[in-house]
């Protein structure tokens, strides 16, 4: 006869026993933890890391479907008691770990006590277009477009802000920065998992879609000759945002229908990129709800 498996073996109603906390910072599963950190391990896995209890809450609530595995060190076990319930609830396992394997695991020094490691949650344009990419119905009235966005702590803000505006997608060029750079997931605060996120597109080919599909594209562009508080919001609409340092390009001003700049009453030479996209989407979230 054909032996058992533990699981089978095992009485009907009890629990696997836990799997011994990991105090071993050299041990091989910490490191393929830790290189889930660097873009081409995240590509070859087709995982991220979530970091700290917010963005782990967060991840749990609204898409546990996606989290592969909860790690918590002495202190997130004893602060997060709702959360790790959280995962045992949604069947997602959690390793207990000392403090030392949670920071190397961790992408930061100063690690918050828990750490999750997911699937991706990217969608596909069409989705968005359709409607399809999210909780909410009908077709998207508000985007926000990433182009040569280098900054991951710029990125995971606009996400941050865009999911607070109501923003229907964020759409990231080619050229951008990783949204699952765990500094990117950091800023974002859990926001990856509460709005569609699409990765990987040639963004003058995107505008001539959107435009297709009667969305307008405007660009965020401090000398734009329309002003933001004199702009039309109410029509369906991308904010497209450019780099850091040179903002965008002139052939894509160009293709977009208008250049919108954000007044400035003060003496401030401007808004750095997160901030623009903030207020940008929030004058939008105004003139549609």
């Amino acid at each position: 006869m054909a032996d058992t498996t533990a699981a089978q073996r095992r009485p009907s109603g009890t629990e696997a026993p836990a799997a011994a906390p990991l105090t071993n910072v050299r041990a091989q599963r910490v490191r393929s933890v830790a290189g889930l950190g660097r873009r081409s391990v995240r590509a070859r896995e087709g995982l991220f890391l979530v970091e700290g209890p917010q963005a782990v809450r967060e991840a749990l609530a609204w898409r546990p479907d996606v989290v592969r595995e909860v790690f918590a060190d002495p202190a997130g076990r004893e602060r997060h008691a709702d959360i790790l319930q959280a995962a045992a609830q949604a069947g997602v396992p959690v390793r207990d770990t000392s403090a030392d394997v949670l920071r190397v695991m961790c992408d930061t020094n100063t690690p918050q006590g828990l750490l999750a490691v997911c699937r991706p949650v990217d969608v596909a344009l069409a989705d968005v277009l359709t409607g399809d990419g999210g909780e909410g119905e009908g077709r998207p009235r508000l985007l926000v477009v990433l182009t040569n966005v280098r900054d991951p702590g710029n990125a995971g803000t606009v996400i941050r802000g865009a999911d607070a505006a109501g923003a229907d997608a964020v759409l990231v060029g080619t050229d951008s920065v990783d949204v699952y750079n765990p500094k990117v997931v950091r800023s974002a605060v859990g926001s990856h998992f509460h709005l569609p996120i699409v990765l990987g597109l040639d963004v003058p080919a995107l505008l001539e879609r959107l435009r297709a599909e009667g969305i307008r594209t405007l660009a965020a562009d401090g000398s734009g000759d329309a002003g933001l508080f004199e702009t039309d919001l109410t029509r369906p609409h991308a904010w497209v945002m450019g780099n850091e340092a040179w903002g965008l390009p002139s052939q894509l001003l160009e293709a977009c229908d208008e250049a919108v700049a954000v007044p400035l009453y003060g003496h401030a030479e401007s808004l750095n990129l997160a901030m623009a996209a903030t207020v940008c989407l929030y004058a939008s979230a105004r003139a549609q709800h």
